[in-house]
């Protein structure tokens, strides 16, 4: 790609493309076992920039999709721990679908890696998400987790 500033609405497009890319991959890695190298590699050449539904979308920005899907890997402890101290008493992670564990844990790399990024910024990003994925109240309840969970993994 040339050197060129993009118009922000393709950078935002491309952007959502890649962390809608990481929920996919992570997802994916949970029900295959498959290592973070490996799914990288396959999604790079074969998927990134697919919709939900198969149908191409803008091109995915491979640098952030591949820094999401890392960043959980190297931090997935620390993410997991932000998301279990606020789900309800008693809850454990695998409770949760696992389409919403990798949504989560997405944006807590990303609250993590990505500093110079406002909570707001992620949280409209992975709550808007959620709305592709489930219905309202999924999609509330990411977001009442996610205010939470942001502010403790940035504190």
């Amino acid at each position: 790609m040339s050197s060129q500033k993009l118009p922000f609405d393709v950078t935002r497009a491309r952007r959502a493309g890649a962390r809608l890319a990481a929920v996919q991959a992570l997802y994916e890695m949970e029900q295959t076992e498959k290592s973070a190298r490996a799914t990288i590699r396959e999604f790079m050449e074969d998927r990134l920039g697919l919709g939900p539904d198969g149908t191409p979308i803008e091109d995915a920005d491979p640098d952030l999709f591949k820094s999401i899907v890392n960043a959980v890997v190297d931090n997935q402890a620390r993410i997991d721990n932000a998301i279990l101290a606020r789900l309800a008493e008693g809850w454990k992670l695998t409770r949760l679908d696992a389409t919403m564990r990798a949504l989560l844990r997405a944006a807590g790399a990303e609250f993590i890696t990505h500093p110079e990024l406002s909570d707001a910024v992620i949280l409209d990003e992975y709550v808007s998400l959620a709305h592709d994925f489930f219905d309202e109240p999924d999609a509330k309840f990411a977001n009442a987790l996610l205010q939470n969970v942001g502010r403790d993994l940035r504190a």
